[in-house]
């Protein structure tokens, strides 16, 4: 079965944290692996770099490790499932940093009541003038949304590093009906919704609340 492509970067970042883990140094490492240092250093720090598979054979032996280790072999399973940072620290996020962190379109949950009770759904969003936007369907679960006070959450794990962060925003949610704001939004999306299907509700959140918080590993 192929494999899925892995992101760019993901596989350096586990690199150099099991190296770490194991306490040695690159030169070490590349001598173990019968590989050059300077090359483990460029994958390692490159984000764009892929290494080819004869590389990851021999790095995964001198970092007793396996190739689907190192790759991510667990990407398909739910975010969250490694060990924590040692020492982890909790930091706030101010409002505008939450905002750069959502950017400008993404994937996010809204959560919303349904007949059959509360759900938890993912949204394909664009930000616009500071409100969220996010096509669905009337019959969709989403568009129960409307007319009521909703919560749209947005987040990112790196399981290499143990650290993530997330975004909380708290507001009403409208239907956009303005045939001008619709077109709008229609070209500012980046994407169909994953969900395909007929998806041209728009509807619109605007922030009354804006919280966030990242965990990062701490020193010692």
């Amino acid at each position: 079965m192929p494999q899925d492509p892995v992101p760019a970067g993901d596989i350096g970042r586990r690199l150099a944290l099991r190296r770490e883990e194991l306490g040695l140094t690159r030169e070490e490492v590349a001598e173990r692996a019968g590989i050059a240092a300077a090359y483990l250093r460029y994958v390692e720090e490159e984000p764009t770099a892929l290494p080819g598979p004869t590389f990851m054979l021999r790095v995964a032996d001198a970092l007793e490790s396996t190739v689907p280790q190192l790759r991510g072999g667990a990407a398909g399973m739910p975010p969250g499932m490694g060990e924590a940072a040692v020492n982890p620290v909790f930091t706030p996020l101010g409002r505008d940093e939450c905002l750069a962190l959502l950017s400008d379109h993404g994937v996010g949950r809204v959560a919303v009541t349904t007949e059959d009770g509360p759900a938890i759904l993912p949204v394909n969003y664009a930000v616009e003038g500071g409100t969220i936007a996010f096509r669905t369907a009337p019959t969709a679960a989403p568009s129960a949304t409307v007319g009521r006070d909703v919560a749209f959450e947005v987040d990112r794990v790196d399981e290499a590093l143990s650290e993530g962060w997330s975004v909380l925003v708290l507001g009403p949610a409208t239907q956009v009906t303005e045939a001008d704001d619709v077109r709008r939004l229609r070209a500012r999306a980046r994407s169909a919704p994953w969900a395909g299907g007929d998806r041209e509700m728009w509807v619109r959140i605007s922030p009354v609340r804006i919280t966030g918080r990242r965990i990062r590993a701490g020193s010692g």
